[in-house]
């Protein structure tokens, strides 16, 4: 009432906040305070390894911490019986993440876990709460009012769509961060959760001022869906990564280039101030941009990858633990552009990177008689074992061989035209051409018939159109929009072509059947015994209505009376 009669003149703003480290203070003040805000110097600075009995590690040296799924096949699901939804995928990255917290000597009962819907909190409670009895975790709706040392936030959504639901409502995400004291963790797909102008917010102010991380950190097994396929989805998720990583560098790199201009600077003037030092330093740094310390960086650990790969008596390459983040994230995705088997190892300052060759196995080919008898092996003048090729070498054999089979093949049909073939054979011979040119060259016939001088980029780009269009041969439909992948070849088709039959994987889809009937009993779709397993998510629902009907009908039951001694 007063409000209305007077105004503001009555209204005071408390501007003064005593529970955040100002890092996570000053995302919240300038989006909903309008940078009013600031941090009392006792909070100002306070972090997860100033309290007592917790160990310095990268986990408890930082107040913010993004983890992001973008690109990591970590799906959202939900139930179809209600609107709530879970992600398993970050369920098990925020459980790594608890693992680490309190394996720094963070009590559990500082720690917080908040997800926006009711199944994620029940996903995450089946995994953590039997392993950490003191942790809580709860709803956005459950945690407001309260505080914590760290907290650790799930946003659950990923999507193609880039469906956010009611993650949009601004106050509840605001509650969820603020909620924590030193430490706040986002496991996020910032591809979907960047559709939201608030959430963006959110996330450029975690990339600039925090620390990024990616979901292969955590969860080395992750194959991500249609990684090499969905064209779409991973161009976008390779920018939402490269825009989330581009500040996280420049934030980091720097300092160890300000290091050495120091040193320069010191042997040059020893008379100069720290504060002179300070200022050269800076404009130093300013005179690479952000581009080109990004194209450096990225081009001296590509170079070591390919070294790597040009030494065949090498067997694994291991980066140091100096590296940071955004350096590991790089090894990561140029690993993962070459093929290579990437692998962290360790914890806190001794985590690292290594990168290896993957185990190939290709299938034989069948030799020649003159090949045979040169490759029979003479234990006598020749070790069994052979130092192990690249992926690129092999191809370039095999499409050696094929090619002079081609040669001779060449030349025997045109001695076969001086002389009539017999009426058997000439109806027999043209169908197994028929079949082998059902197929258009895949990754595999682009990669053969490239020289070795070849740019890897152009071979890239070669196979990324291959792929755009059916592989039947003579087919130019786009697969943008509509195709389907073929199980036996791994190859997409347009819905013309899509059936084995069509294009010449008929065989393989007849002993795949012929399997199927004797393994399973079934017949066709529909026949054979009816699976009768639950699924994991509606038996996760399910067990979370049974505990609410409990706790009403306990709270509805009435105490007896007691009957008075007489």
């Amino acid at each position: 009432m007063l409000y209305w009669l007077y105004g503001d003149s009555v209204v005071r703003m408390l501007t003064v906040q005593y529970r955040m480290h100002s890092a996570i203070m000053n995302w919240t003040s300038k989006e909903m305070y309008q940078g009013r805000l600031t941090a009392h110097s006792s909070v100002e600075g306070h972090l997860l390894k100033d309290l007592p009995g917790v160990t310095c590690v990268e986990e408890t040296s930082t107040p913010l911490l993004l983890i992001d799924t973008a690109g990591c096949g970590l799906s959202e699901m939900e139930v179809t019986d209600e609107q709530s939804k879970g992600n398993q995928g970050e369920v098990d990255i925020v459980e790594l993440h608890i693992k680490a917290l309190t394996g720094a000597g963070v009590k559990a009962k500082d720690i917080a876990v908040i997800a926006p819907y009711n199944l994620q909190v029940h996903l995450l409670r089946q995994k953590l709460s039997a392993r950490h009895p003191e942790l809580e975790i709860k709803s956005v709706d459950g945690f407001q009012g309260r505080e914590k040392e760290a907290v650790v936030l799930s946003l659950v959504r990923s999507n193609r769509k880039g469906g956010v639901g009611f993650l949009a409502e601004d106050r509840r995400i605001n509650v969820a961060v603020t909620r924590a004291r030193r430490h706040v963790a986002i496991v996020c797909d910032t591809q979907t959760v960047q559709s939201h102008a608030f959430l963006k917010s959110l996330i450029n102010h975690m990339t600039e001022f925090g620390e990024v991380r990616t979901a292969f950190e955590y969860i080395q097994d992750i194959v991500p869906q249609n990684y090499t396929r969905d064209h779409k989805d991973t161009k976008a998720s390779a920018s939402a990564s490269s825009s989330t990583s581009t500040k996280q560098k420049v934030k980091d790199q720097p300092p160890s280039r300000a290091k050495q201009q120091q040193k320069k600077s010191t042997g040059s003037s020893s008379n100069e101030t720290a504060a002179g030092t300070e200022k050269h330093t800076t404009s130093c740094m300013t005179a690479l941009t952000e581009e080109e310390q990004k194209k450096n960086r990225c081009a001296e650990i590509r170079a070591q990858v390919e070294s790597f790969l040009k030494d065949l008596s090498q067997k694994e390459l291991q980066f140091p633990s100096s590296f940071n983040s955004h350096d590991r994230l790089l090894v990561h995705q140029i690993a993962e552009e070459l093929g290579l088997v990437h692998e962290s190892k360790g914890e806190g300052k001794d985590r690292c990177i290594m990168v290896a060759r993957p185990l190939v196995s290709t299938p034989a080919e069948r030799p020649t008689q003159e090949e045979e008898e040169e490759t029979i092996p003479d234990p006598q003048r020749e070790p069994l074992c052979q130092p192990p090729s690249d992926l690129k070498s092999l191809h370039l054999e095999r499409m050696k061989r094929e090619q002079q089979k081609r040669e001779e093949h060449a030349q025997q049909k045109q001695q076969q035209k001086c002389i009539p073939p017999a009426p058997a054979q000439s109806s027999k011979k043209p169908k197994p051409a028929k079949e082998k040119n059902r197929m258009k060259a895949g990754a595999c016939g682009i990669a053969a018939a490239a020289a070795p001088d070849d740019d890897f980029d152009t071979l890239i780009n070669a196979v990324i159109k291959a792929e755009r269009v059916c592989s039947f041969v003579r087919c130019k439909a786009s697969l943008l929009t509509l195709g389907q992948l073929c199980l036996f070849c791994n190859r997409q088709y347009c819905l013309s072509h899509h059936i084995p039959e069509v294009h010449g994987c008929g065989d393989k889809a007849k002993s795949h059947a012929r399997m199927r009937i004797s393994k399973e009993g079934v017949l066709y779709a529909g026949s054979g015994k009816k699976d009768k397993s639950m699924d994991p998510n509606k038996k996760a629902y399910l067990q979370r209505k049974l505990d609410s009907k409990l706790k009403d009908m306990s709270s509805q039951r009435k105490p007896k009376n007691k009957e008075n001694d007489s």
